[in-house]
């Protein structure tokens, strides 16, 4: 077999569109650090972790816990998965199997959650449209022509001229950045099978591939594109499955991006799942496959929060007494506003205490329907935590949904909103992917290469992004929660953000997110500018039950009203 024949000549173009998206997207450290880092202290190991594990090694030895229910709002579960299936949400109220609504609320045989991506025929929606696009055909269907239609100066033509920005000049962009980055997602599974066959091994990393010593001319030119395309994504200590995941997913939505003006943004939605779309109150819809054959995103999320501890294998989520709900409601593509707003109201209804929302975008059409599941959840004392998204963007100028900031003027008290930090080895101290804003983002969480379980035989992967810091502070909640069940979600939320910690090494400036060279300080970041801090969290819960650690009686506070500044 000849390897790349004449592609060869476009792979240094290739390489430099791959280190672009692997430095935007990934932002991973070069230098090697534990895989359960983001569990470690600055202390005693040197990364900005959140002393988690010194928590239950000073204050939680021979305490008993209660079980906390956290609702993971994504993309699905792998309910076989040796980590998480002991730790997943029953519905005790339902028999399993029989076809029946035991329980009578509308959702039948809701075992382990509800999947709002289901159809009635057991199938489930992968692939659905961006926001911006279906905005842009909306108006197109209402208008004809916005452009001649509209009034210049009202906010319905300048939100027109911003879909038109979004969806139409992109697009074409798209479609040339897909061609090119197809021909390499064709040298890397070519290279994958020469590798592979040569070292007898299902996965590879930098080091077994500098290590090949051959005379053959195609394993030669698999291990050296194979070894420079690896380096280029910083991320030499991981395998190439950890790589090839990331690239997929990122291949994926590249396509669904290129292909956005060639099919109508409703289709595959009304097709498969053929709810009534502008109806927020036809919502017995979907089935109850949480798992399906796209879950990992949930199933990574899942872990990080409440993957067993000290079972010996895979790894340790944050909390050690949780259930976990999955209510799949996150395509690959963007999150419809209802699908999360009865997602929300699913999980409330059903006893969750915290929510997880690993997903974002920059258009809510329905924000109405969201804003009143949250206002429900504040209502029925449920803390809801969402990732502040992967743009290296100002949530304070640009829009990020969805958000505690309602349409009438108010604010939730029970929304905390998480950017991504990193280990704090070298320059790794901010993921420059992550979305910021001294307002809109409560605080910061580990978000890089984030070892979590992964679907498909008992698997297990490193990740990055907001969507893993969101994780990691709905798992602290978690934590906190179920040695302090007494407290409020207004509480928890004062408890959490109350104790997030500065960088503990002194450090004040960073690289700004979104910039190479660009320093900020880290306290402009966010409204605490701190990194969420387990065992100062567990200390500060302490004190507010008035309890003793370490012999010492802690003061009691009382809290009346904790809002927002």
């Amino acid at each position: 077999m000849k390897l790349f024949s004449r592609e060869v000549a476009v792979m240094a173009g290739c390489i430099a569109l791959m280190t672009a998206f692997t430095t935007n997207i990934n932002a991973q450290s070069k230098v090697q650090v534990p895989k359960n880092w983001h569990l470690l202290s600055y202390d005693t190991d040197s990364v900005y972790g959140t002393a988690t594990e010194k928590a239950y090694k000073e204050l939680l030895k021979g305490k008993k816990s209660t079980p906390v229910i956290v609702a993971v709002i994504d993309s699905g579960i792998d309910t076989t998965h040796e980590d998480l299936k002991a730790v997943l949400w029953t519905n005790t109220r339902e028999i399993p199997g029989n076809g029946k609504d035991d329980d009578r609320n509308g959702y039948i045989d809701d075992i382990h959650g509800w999947n709002f991506l289901g159809g009635k025929n057991g199938s489930s929606l992968k692939e659905d449209s961006d926001e911006a696009t279906r905005e842009y055909y909306r108006y197109k269907q209402k208008y004809g022509n916005p452009d001649s239609v509209l009034a210049k100066d009202s906010k319905e033509y300048a939100m027109w001229q911003q879909l038109q920005a979004k969806v139409e000049k992109p697009n074409s962009q798209y479609k040339v950045q897909y061609k090119s980055m197809a021909k390499l997602q064709e040298n890397v599974n070519k290279c994958e099978t020469i590798l592979k066959n040569y070292l007898g091994k299902d996965d590879f990393n930098v080091g077994q591939l500098d290590s090949i010593q051959t005379t053959n001319q195609d394993v030669l030119l698999a291990r050296n594109f194979m070894s420079r395309l690896l380096k280029s994504a910083g991320d030499e200590p991981a395998t190439f499955s950890e790589f090839k995941m990331e690239f997929d997913e990122y291949m994926n939505e590249l396509k669904r991006k290129a292909e956005s003006t060639e099919v109508m943004p409703n289709a595959n939605r009304e097709k498969i799942v053929g709810d009534n779309l502008e109806d927020i109150n036809d919502n017995k819809y979907g089935n109850n496959d949480v798992m399906g054959t796209f879950g990992f995103h949930g199933t990574h999320v899942s872990g990080i929060i409440g993957a067993v501890r000290n079972n010996g294998i895979g790894m340790d989520g944050v909390a050690d007494n949780v259930h976990i709900m999955m209510v799949k409601a996150v395509p690959d593509g963007d999150e419809r506003d209802k699908d999360i707003a009865l997602a929300i109201r699913y999980a409330v209804d059903n006893g969750a205490q915290i929510i997880n929302m690993s997903f974002g975008k920059p258009y809510s059409p329905h924000k109405e329907w969201v804003d009143a599941a949250v206002k429900y959840a504040e209502a029925k004392g449920v803390l809801l935590i969402h990732a502040a998204g992967n743009d290296g963007n100002n949530n304070d100028s640009i829009a990020n949904f969805p958000n505690p900031d309602f349409l009438d003027g108010t604010h939730a008290t029970n929304f905390i909103t998480v950017g991504a930090s990193g280990t704090g080895r070298g320059n790794d101290k901010v993921a420059n992917f992550s979305n910021y804003g001294k307002k809109s983002v409560d605080l910061f969480a580990p978000g890089v290469q984030i070892y979590s379980t992964i679907p498909g035989g008992n698997k297990y992967g490193s990740a990055s992004g907001t969507s893993m810091a969101s994780p990691v502070v709905a798992g602290v909640a978690a934590l906190v929660l179920s040695y302090y069940p007494e407290l409020s979600a207004a509480q928890l939320k004062y408890v959490l953000e109350k104790s997030a910690t500065p960088l503990p090494d002194g450090t004040t400036m960073v690289n700004k997110p979104g910039s190479s060279d660009e320093q900020i300080p880290f306290a402009d970041l966010s409204l605490t500018g701190g990194i969420v801090n387990a065992y100062g969290a567990l200390k500060l819960a302490a004190t507010l039950k008035g309890e003793n650690i370490n012999g010492k009686k802690q003061h009691k506070v009382k809290l009346k009203s904790i809002k927002k500044n």
